[in-house]
């Protein structure tokens, strides 16, 4: 028969007691690290996140850090992106239609065969972006710095060029 109150079945008690409480916070109950998409919600900061295939319509992300994030797929429909930093970002196929990218940094992002249609681009720093077959139709991209992209492929009818520094003044068909 089995003394309760001894000290070896309290002891014996207190260890199983110990062990159950560390397996079940363990493997029940952790809080799960926050995804990059919530991260970016709450804080606006995720360089170097990946958001591929992510859809991200008609948030306000205005002056996030995305810096080399992988948003390739990404749907950014009406996305508020202004002076958001994007520096090497893969939008690679994005849609970014009527998206507002005012003053945005996208030094070397790739944009290639991204949907930028409608896009407000003002002032954006496009230096040395990929916009390879991108539909920049009716974008603004007016006082835009687009030194050294590349617009091979690109459709830009009906997109405002006023202002923006292009070194040759050449597009490539």
């Amino acid at each position: 028969m089995i003394n309760k109150n001894s000290p070896m079945f309290t002891r014996a008690t207190g260890t199983i007691s110990l062990l159950l409480l560390t397996i079940f916070v363990t493997f029940g109950c952790q809080k799960q690290a926050a995804g990059p998409l919530e991260t970016l919600q709450k804080t606006k900061q995720c360089p170097g996140c990946d958001l591929t295939d992510t859809k991200l319509s008609d948030l306000d992300l205005t002056s996030a850090n995305l810096n080399g994030a992988k948003l390739e797929g990404a749907v950014l429909e009406k996305v508020k992106l202004n002076e958001a930093l994007l520096d090497s970002v893969n939008l690679k196929g994005a849609n970014l239609k009527g998206a507002s990218l005012e003053k945005a940094g996208l030094f070397s992002a790739d944009l290639t065969n991204a949907d930028l249609s409608n896009a407000n681009l003002k002032g954006a720093f496009l230096r040395g972006a990929k916009l390879n077959n991108a539909n920049l139709s009716n974008a603004d991209l007016s006082e835009t710095d687009l030194n050294s992209a590349d617009l091979t492929g690109a459709n830009l009818t009906g997109a405002n060029l006023k202002g923006a520094i292009m070194p040759d003044g050449k597009i490539k068909n």
